[in-house]
């Protein structure tokens, strides 16, 4: 495991040095990756967006977070250019689809999971972009990288907070106590192949 200490309280164990590697030796691979997660963030939100249209506030919060991730997709697609890396498909690693069978099938229980999993996938992107920043050696994009930060860090702040609007704390709590810890034991075992939550 990394030797600093964590700053997202919410992740129960910080990434290991060997996805740093692995990254790190396979950047055209993880901005391809890149590209898939922000679209699959912005999509994220405006499901449950669809879901839970009677919700004013998830609605406005989550509108903004869609468009932020769609901005970002572009970005990324931008440094897909540049780098002369086609847009094509890529496999998915287990995290997302494990994450997303923790989900409960009844209501509440449903949104409530649905949130704070957003919250967990958020922050250890957060996490992730910010390993890329420091490590990645070309400047300008670990700079890229680097800006990126505070709007990962906003967006599982905001999916925790909505989290906490619509459910008692404690109950919040426990649950994202769980689903933590089951987010790190499914990252425990590096995949074989290079992806931004591998």
């Amino acid at each position: 495991m990394l030797t600093e200490k964590t700053t997202i309280n919410i992740i129960k164990v910080s990434t290991q040095k060997a996805w740093i590697d692995q990254a790190i030796n396979n950047l055209d691979t993880i901005l391809l990756d890149h590209s898939h997660c922000e679209r699959k963030a912005a999509s994220v939100a405006l499901n449950l967006m669809f879901r839970y249209s009677s919700n004013a506030v998830l609605v406005r919060k989550l509108t903004a977070i869609a468009q932020e991730e769609l901005e970002h997709f572009e970005q990324v697609n931008q440094w897909l250019d540049k780098r002369n890396i086609p847009l094509g498909p890529l496999s998915s690693p287990p995290y997302g689809a494990k994450l997303k069978a923790q989900i409960s099938n009844k209501e509440p229980q449903r949104l409530l999971d649905s949130l704070l999993i957003a919250a967990l996938i958020e922050a250890r992107s957060h996490e992730r972009l910010g390993l890329l920043g420091t490590y990645c050696p070309d400047e300008k994009l670990a700079k890229f990288y680097r800006s990126l930060m505070a709007s990962e860090a906003r967006h599982y702040g905001i999916y925790w907070v909505l989290a906490d609007t619509y459910f008692d704390r404690e109950i919040v709590q426990k649950r994202l106590d769980q689903l933590s810890i089951i987010e790190s034991e499914i990252l425990a075992t590096l995949h074989p192949e290079p992806r931004i939550h591998s």
